[in-house]
């Protein structure tokens, strides 16, 4: 019986020639990367290009890519160092974000007093900018504004742009899970005001187990993870150079094919709708409604 798997957004098949440069640098480049001889030095390298691959598609500094286990633990960082060592005193955030927000988010309500607003949210499943100007207006302290750029369950896409200038205008911090995001759309951080992102390898045909977080250099936050200085201090714990190589390969090949593959992907997306629409004539979507043609 034949197969078919539709359940790309939660993970994606390895591809084959990232599979297959992973098994080589976990033959060949075994050294610990924290190691001053030749197989450690090796690793190292291995792993700092990856760090400026990434860093150049987004026109941000290496120095502002750290590695970690994907996109829970890096947003655990971010959310847990605004509070614990920006100070921030209230999130403005919504109910539909990932688990990996939310439950942190939750957590630092009971545990640290933190204030929590919670952004309503439209048929469409978006946000109200007018709503996230009056919560920034309502408060006095130290604020984080976290929102998804892609909902990992119906799609609905925030305006990081538009949300970046509001932000910035209150002076407020902004944290996006980009998880769904990244390999499918290009960001220029150096333009945008977002000061964190995240990415998964899993989520576009990488490795499970390895991601990466974006910080901004200007917000210095701190590690969960106490140990040894790897990651700049930021992430305690020998690196996984195998599981970074194939996260370059499998990030470098996304955006290779970027134009290409969106197109293909909206081909088949819109061939559904319409489809869904001439034999369910009242069928309803739950978000991007001004996509739906």
């Amino acid at each position: 019986m034949k197969k078919v798997y539709f359940d790309n957004a939660a993970t994606t098949r390895i591809d084959d020639s990232v599979l297959e440069e992973m098994n080589l640098v976990m033959k060949e480049s075994y050294g610990n990367p924290s190691s001053t001889h030749g197989y450690g030095r090796e690793s190292r390298v291995i792993i700092e290009k990856a760090r400026k691959s990434i860093a150049n598609e987004f026109n941000v500094q290496p120095s502002e890519i750290i590695f970690t286990s994907g996109g829970t633990e890096s947003d655990n960082i971010v959310l847990m160092s605004a509070v614990q060592d920006l100070k921030v005193k209230t999130i403005i955030t919504t109910e539909i974000e990932h688990h990996a927000v939310l439950n942190m988010v939750k957590h630092l309500k009971e545990r640290h007093s933190v204030d929590i607003k919670f952004l309503k949210i439209n048929n469409c499943g978006q946000i109200s900018l007018k709503d996230l100007r009056n919560a920034l207006d309502s408060v006095n302290s130290r604020v984080l504004v976290t929102l998804m750029h892609v909902n990992n369950e119906i799609g609905s896409i925030t305006n990081l742009k538009k949300v970046g200038n509001i932000c910035k205008e209150y002076g407020a911090i902004l944290h996006s899970d980009t998880v769904q995001s990244i390999g499918r759309y290009k960001f220029d951080l150096s333009s945008l005001n977002v000061d964190y992102i995240v990415g998964s390898a899993h989520k576009f045909h990488g490795p499970k187990g390895i991601g990466f977080l974006y910080a901004n250099k200007d917000l210095k936050i701190q590690p969960l993870l106490i140990g040894g200085s790897q990651e700049r201090g930021l992430r305690a714990g020998t690196e996984s150079v195998h599981n970074i190589n194939g996260m370059e390969s499998a990030f470098l090949l996304a955006y290779k094919n970027l134009a290409k593959d969106t197109k293909y992907i909206k081909s088949l997306k819109m061939h559904f709708i319409q489809s869904l629409k001439k034999n369910i004539p009242k069928v309803k979507f739950n978000a991007n409604c001004d996509n739906l043609v």
